[in-house]
């Protein structure tokens, strides 16, 4: 990314600082749990929302800060990121972006506080990448807006108060939140996926949506909901080019260590052209992510979905590249439970269809490319 200002630097030198003596020694032990206490730390140091607006306990900063503090935190501890990534980008945003004076001011200060967690809620069972199919309803019956139907692969459900769920409304998609302690909402299923996350699958029946909850509706709702989704996929490719970091540091520190004929792997030349190969497809990943964010930012709009699709797409593929690569420069003690390389290889393998499968992220690159053509690439 270009020269980073005197604030970003700051923050960055902040951050990083407290992820290593704080967050460090037991980085790689939360699996499957949220690092509450590395949470609690981030929210004393004003940290928690950081993108969100001051007068709901946020900073006022842009997503690129947020996507900075991501970096400086998942160097050190992936889960810490992830949660972090989720709490900036995700449902929460959609919260401050669309949301009411009530909704804002009922479920964003306890977020920055580090009180409560807001999730997303948009897949179906029969309704994946193909949204349009959903099957959960708001309707008005005797002047209340009532919601029916069903979410699965929700994650951190059991921590969250409350989920941002997409929905169809009469006259189309929409979005609402909904309080998980609603007595219409009725836990069917818990999953642990590959990475050890738990992701939830419930009913809800008959849930009264108060009109504060209500975030986007009519004919621009899927334009607006579309807008926050396309900075959740820029975050997704910022947290696998994290993570991708992570790896590659690893991978570094034992190559330097490791000794076998005489002296330390990293001095072979087939070792050394690896990690070249490696080190150029992340910094060419992370600077596309950082790019689209910059313009993003600095243009006062949301990411384009051409670019932010590319992005996603590009950084997905190179940080399984640069962990799996990881992964094999330490052979076997990368292999083993425990290990971070094992498990950041778990970790990221999801992010793949985060925000989106690589196969929709190229529908959307090729369908904008088509449209524009070429010379809007020139901008």
């Amino acid at each position: 990314m270009s020269s980073l200002t005197d604030e970003q630097e700051m923050l960055l030198e902040t951050a990083s600082d407290l992820a290593e003596n704080e967050f460090s020694e037991a980085a790689y032990g939360w699996e499957g749990e949220i690092p509450w206490e590395n949470i609690e730390l981030l929210a004393d140091h004003g940290f928690l929302g950081i993108n969100f607006d001051e007068e709901y306990g946020g900073a006022g900063f842009s997503e690129l800060e947020a996507m900075l503090l991501n970096e400086a935190v998942g160097r050190v501890c992936p889960d810490t990121a992830s949660f972090l990534n989720s709490l900036h980008m995700v449902a929460p945003r959609a919260i401050d972006m669309f949301g009411t004076p009530a909704a804002k001011e009922k479920y964003l200060p306890p977020l920055t506080d580090g009180e409560d967690f807001i999730a997303i809620c948009i897949s179906e069972p029969e309704a994946g990448s193909d949204v349009h199919s959903m099957n959960t309803t708001v309707e008005e019956r005797d002047g209340e807006l009532v919601l029916n139907g069903e979410k699965t692969w929700v994650s951190r459900f059991d921590a969250a108060s409350a989920g941002v769920t997409w929905v169809r409304f009469p006259e189309g998609l929409g979005t609402v939140v909904v309080d998980f302690d609603d007595p219409g909402v009725e836990v069917s299923n818990h999953y642990t996926n590959m990475a050890g996350h738990e992701q939830t699958h419930y009913y809800m029946e008959d849930v009264v949506i108060p009109p504060e909850n209500v975030l986007t509706r009519g004919k621009d709702a899927f334009k607006q909901q579309l807008k926050a989704l396309n900075w959740e996929r820029l975050a997704v490719a910022s947290i696998s080019n994290t993570w991708a970091l992570a790896a590659l540091e690893y991978a570094l520190e034992y190559a330097q260590d490791r000794e076998q004929f005489g002296q330390p792997i990293a001095e072979f030349q087939g070792l050394e052209w690896k990690l070249s190969r490696l080190v150029t497809q992340l910094e060419a990943s992370r600077s596309l992510t950082f790019r689209v964010a910059e313009d993003a930012v600095a243009h006062g709009r949301v990411p384009d979905p051409l670019r932010t699709g590319s992005a996603n797409l590009f950084s997905g593929q190179t940080a399984e590249t640069v962990i799996s690569e990881s992964l094999q420069i330490c052979g076997a003690n990368g292999y083993q439970r425990g290990h971070p390389l094992e498990y950041l290889y778990r970790l990221q393998r999801g992010w793949r269809f985060a925000g989106g499968t690589d196969e929709i992220q190229q529908n959307t690159i090729a369908r904008w490319l088509k449209r524009d053509g070429v010379p809007s690439l020139l901008n």
